[in-house]
Formats: structure tokens, C-alpha cells, sequence
């Protein structure tokens, strides 16, 4: 990506960025497909800002052909209204071109939860008492027992953690802060890894940066642990249980969800847990089983059951 964008696509990311706070992976994103049309433009003699209908029809035709897939498409799309919708907003353009273009249909797929005994086989496989092993046990019983985003959990400072009244402050999309519960096994966890035994003995000689020393995980350099290295924490700890292929930050999330609702939460209290902005995001996880979905209707219904009224 060493051409720069157009002025223009650099005005609207830094407005996204600024004004609506959009995440950075988004942004990302984002700036590839931008990207990715301006450069077909320079290929095909297209000016981004004369641009019409039919040729966004013949760049996204163009995707299609080299086998893109419905949610990059969708995202692909999704920037390019932005952009000429901004440009219109802006002045830089009369007419926008993409009202009429159609996003494709991506299929809802649920959520791959771990079952429960999965779930506590992988947590309680994490044992030692070295500081990395109080660390990694924290980091785990965090993500799955508040539900929270990794990008959430590795952003998390030590004021975010020191609250009394057992919640923890965490910022999501947008930098919104919310409050989630910190329940009594992660709290054991959370304060074990800062006790004197855990971070205190990784902590560097001088701190690299004002966040790494606020940071709530550390990394082996005493640094802030990343997003990347939480990910290859909990696959090496997955591995000797035979989850490896299976756990990632976000199957812990969607198991703590999708637990909670086997439980009987309010899908209201479960969305403000994971903080999301549309219900209907948390419904997917309301898609049970056909055998748990009976096994508690028969459980729970008067004329369904073995205490059927007579």
C-alpha cells in the first residue's frame, strides 16, 4: 500500500477516527479497501471523484470474479458509502453514487461456544504459582468470566481493576466505558497475578512507556501485553487440553454468553455485559440446541413434563 490515498479518503478516515471514534482494526480495514478501489481507478482510468454507479458496479464485479467473500464485500461497501456519503456531506461531491448499490446477504452463523466442562477443563489446566503462570490463569479467567473483548482485557490499567464494589471498568468499541461484574473465581485469579508473587517480580528496571506501567498484564520484557500475545497465551495453554484448535479470545466470550443464557440471564443484562451496541447481536446466542431447548421446556412447562397437571 505505498500510494497514498486520495485526499479525500484521508479526510473521511481521519474524521471516522476523530469525530465518530472509530476502532483502529476498522480503521485498517477501511484504509485497505479504500485502498483497493483507488488503485483500480488509476488501473482503469477512473476518477474516485467522477466516479458513477456503473463503474463501483465494475470494481466490485472485479472482487467478486477473484473470489472475495460476502463479509469483505459487505465491508468493502460499507466504506465506500461512507466515503462518498462524507464527500456529499463535505461539499466535495453533488451526487452520490452508491445509493443504489446492494450488499450482499451474510449468513448469521452462531457463535463456537465451548461446552461448560470444556470451558473448566481448559481453565483449571492452568496451574504453577510463577508469576507467568498466575498471569496466564488471570488472563483466562477474565476473558470468560466477564465476557470481555481481548482488545478490552489487554487494555486494561491497574485504577480500571482497583474498584471495591467488585466491578471492572473496561472501554470498548469507541473507547465506551461500561462496568462488568468481576465474579468471586477470576477475582481470586485477577488478585493472585498481583499480589507480590506475580507482577511485581516481572516488572522492568525502568518502564518503556507510561501505559506499560499502568498496564494490568505484562508481557516477559514488562510491557503491556498485546492483543497478539494474549492470543498465543491462551492456544499454548489450550494445546495439552486438545482445545488448541478451538479456543480463541472471542470462543471464551461467546462461551460466557452463551453460559449465562443456558442459565437463565436476562438477554438485556447479557447485552450489557458484552457491550453490545444491537440486541439483536446478542440473540444469536439465544439459538440453543434443539435437545437443550427441549430438555427445558420439558423442564420447566406445566403440561409438558413428568409433573404434568392431572
Amino acid at each position: 500500500m505505498s500510494t497514498p490515498l486520495s485526499n479525500g479518503a484521508e479526510e473521511y478516515l481521519s474524521w471516522l477516527a476523530v469525530e465518530r471514534g472509530r476502532a483502529h482494526n476498522t480503521l485498517v480495514s477501511y484504509r485497505r479497501d479504500l485502498h483497493g478501489w483507488e488503485e483500480w481507478g488509476r488501473t482503469e482510468g477512473v476518477d474516485p471523484l467522477v466516479a458513477g454507479p456503473v463503474d463501483l458496479e465494475r470494481y466490485l464485479s472485479s472482487l467478486r470474479a477473484n473470489g472475495r467473500n460476502p463479509a469483505s464485500m459487505a465491508r468493502t461497501i460499507t466504506a465506500l458509502r461512507g466515503l462518498y456519503r462524507f464527500l456529499v456531506d463535505e461539499g466535495s461531491l453533488r451526487i452520490d453514487p452508491t445509493v443504489d448499490l446492494a450488499s450482499p446477504r451474510i449468513p448469521k452463523r452462531l457463535p463456537k461456544a465451548l461446552d461448560e466442562d470444556e470451558t473448566v477443563r481448559l481453565l483449571d489446566s492452568v496451574m504453577g504459582s510463577e508469576p507467568f503462570d498466575l498471569r496466564d490463569r488471570a488472563l483466562l479467567e477474565l476473558l470468560y468470566g466477564t465476557g470481555a473483548r481481548i482488545s478490552e482485557v489487554v487494555g486494561l490499567s491497574l485504577l480500571d481493576v482497583q474498584n471495591d464494589d467488585g466491578l471492572l471498568r473496561v472501554f470498548g468499541k469507541g473507547s465506551k466505558e461500561r462496568m462488568v461484574p468481576l465474579g468471586r473465581v477470576a477475582r481470586i485469579a485477577l488478585d493472585n497475578w498481583l499480589s507480590p508473587g506475580g507482577r511485581p517480580l516481572v516488572v522492568p528496571v525502568r518502564w518503556a512507556s507510561r501505559s506499560d506501567s499502568e498496564a494490568v498484564f505484562l508481557n516477559t520484557r514488562g510491557g503491556r501485553l498485546s492483543r497478539q500475545g494474549a492470543w498465543a497465551i491462551l492456544k499454548r495453554r489450550a494445546a495439552p487440553v486438545g482445545l488448541s484448535a478451538r479456543v480463541s479470545p472471542h470462543v471464551l466470550r461467546h462461551s460466557c454468553a452463551s453460559h449465562m443464557l443456558a442459565h437463565g440471564a436476562d438477554i438485556r443484562i447479557v447485552q450489557e455485559l458484552l457491550g453490545h451496541a444491537s440486541i439483536s447481536t446478542t440473540q444469536l446466542y439465544t439459538k440453543l440446541s434443539s435437545e437443550h431447548l427441549r430438555a427445558s421446556y420439558e423442564h420447566a412447562h406445566p403440561r409438558a413434563g413428568t409433573h404434568q397437571a392431572r
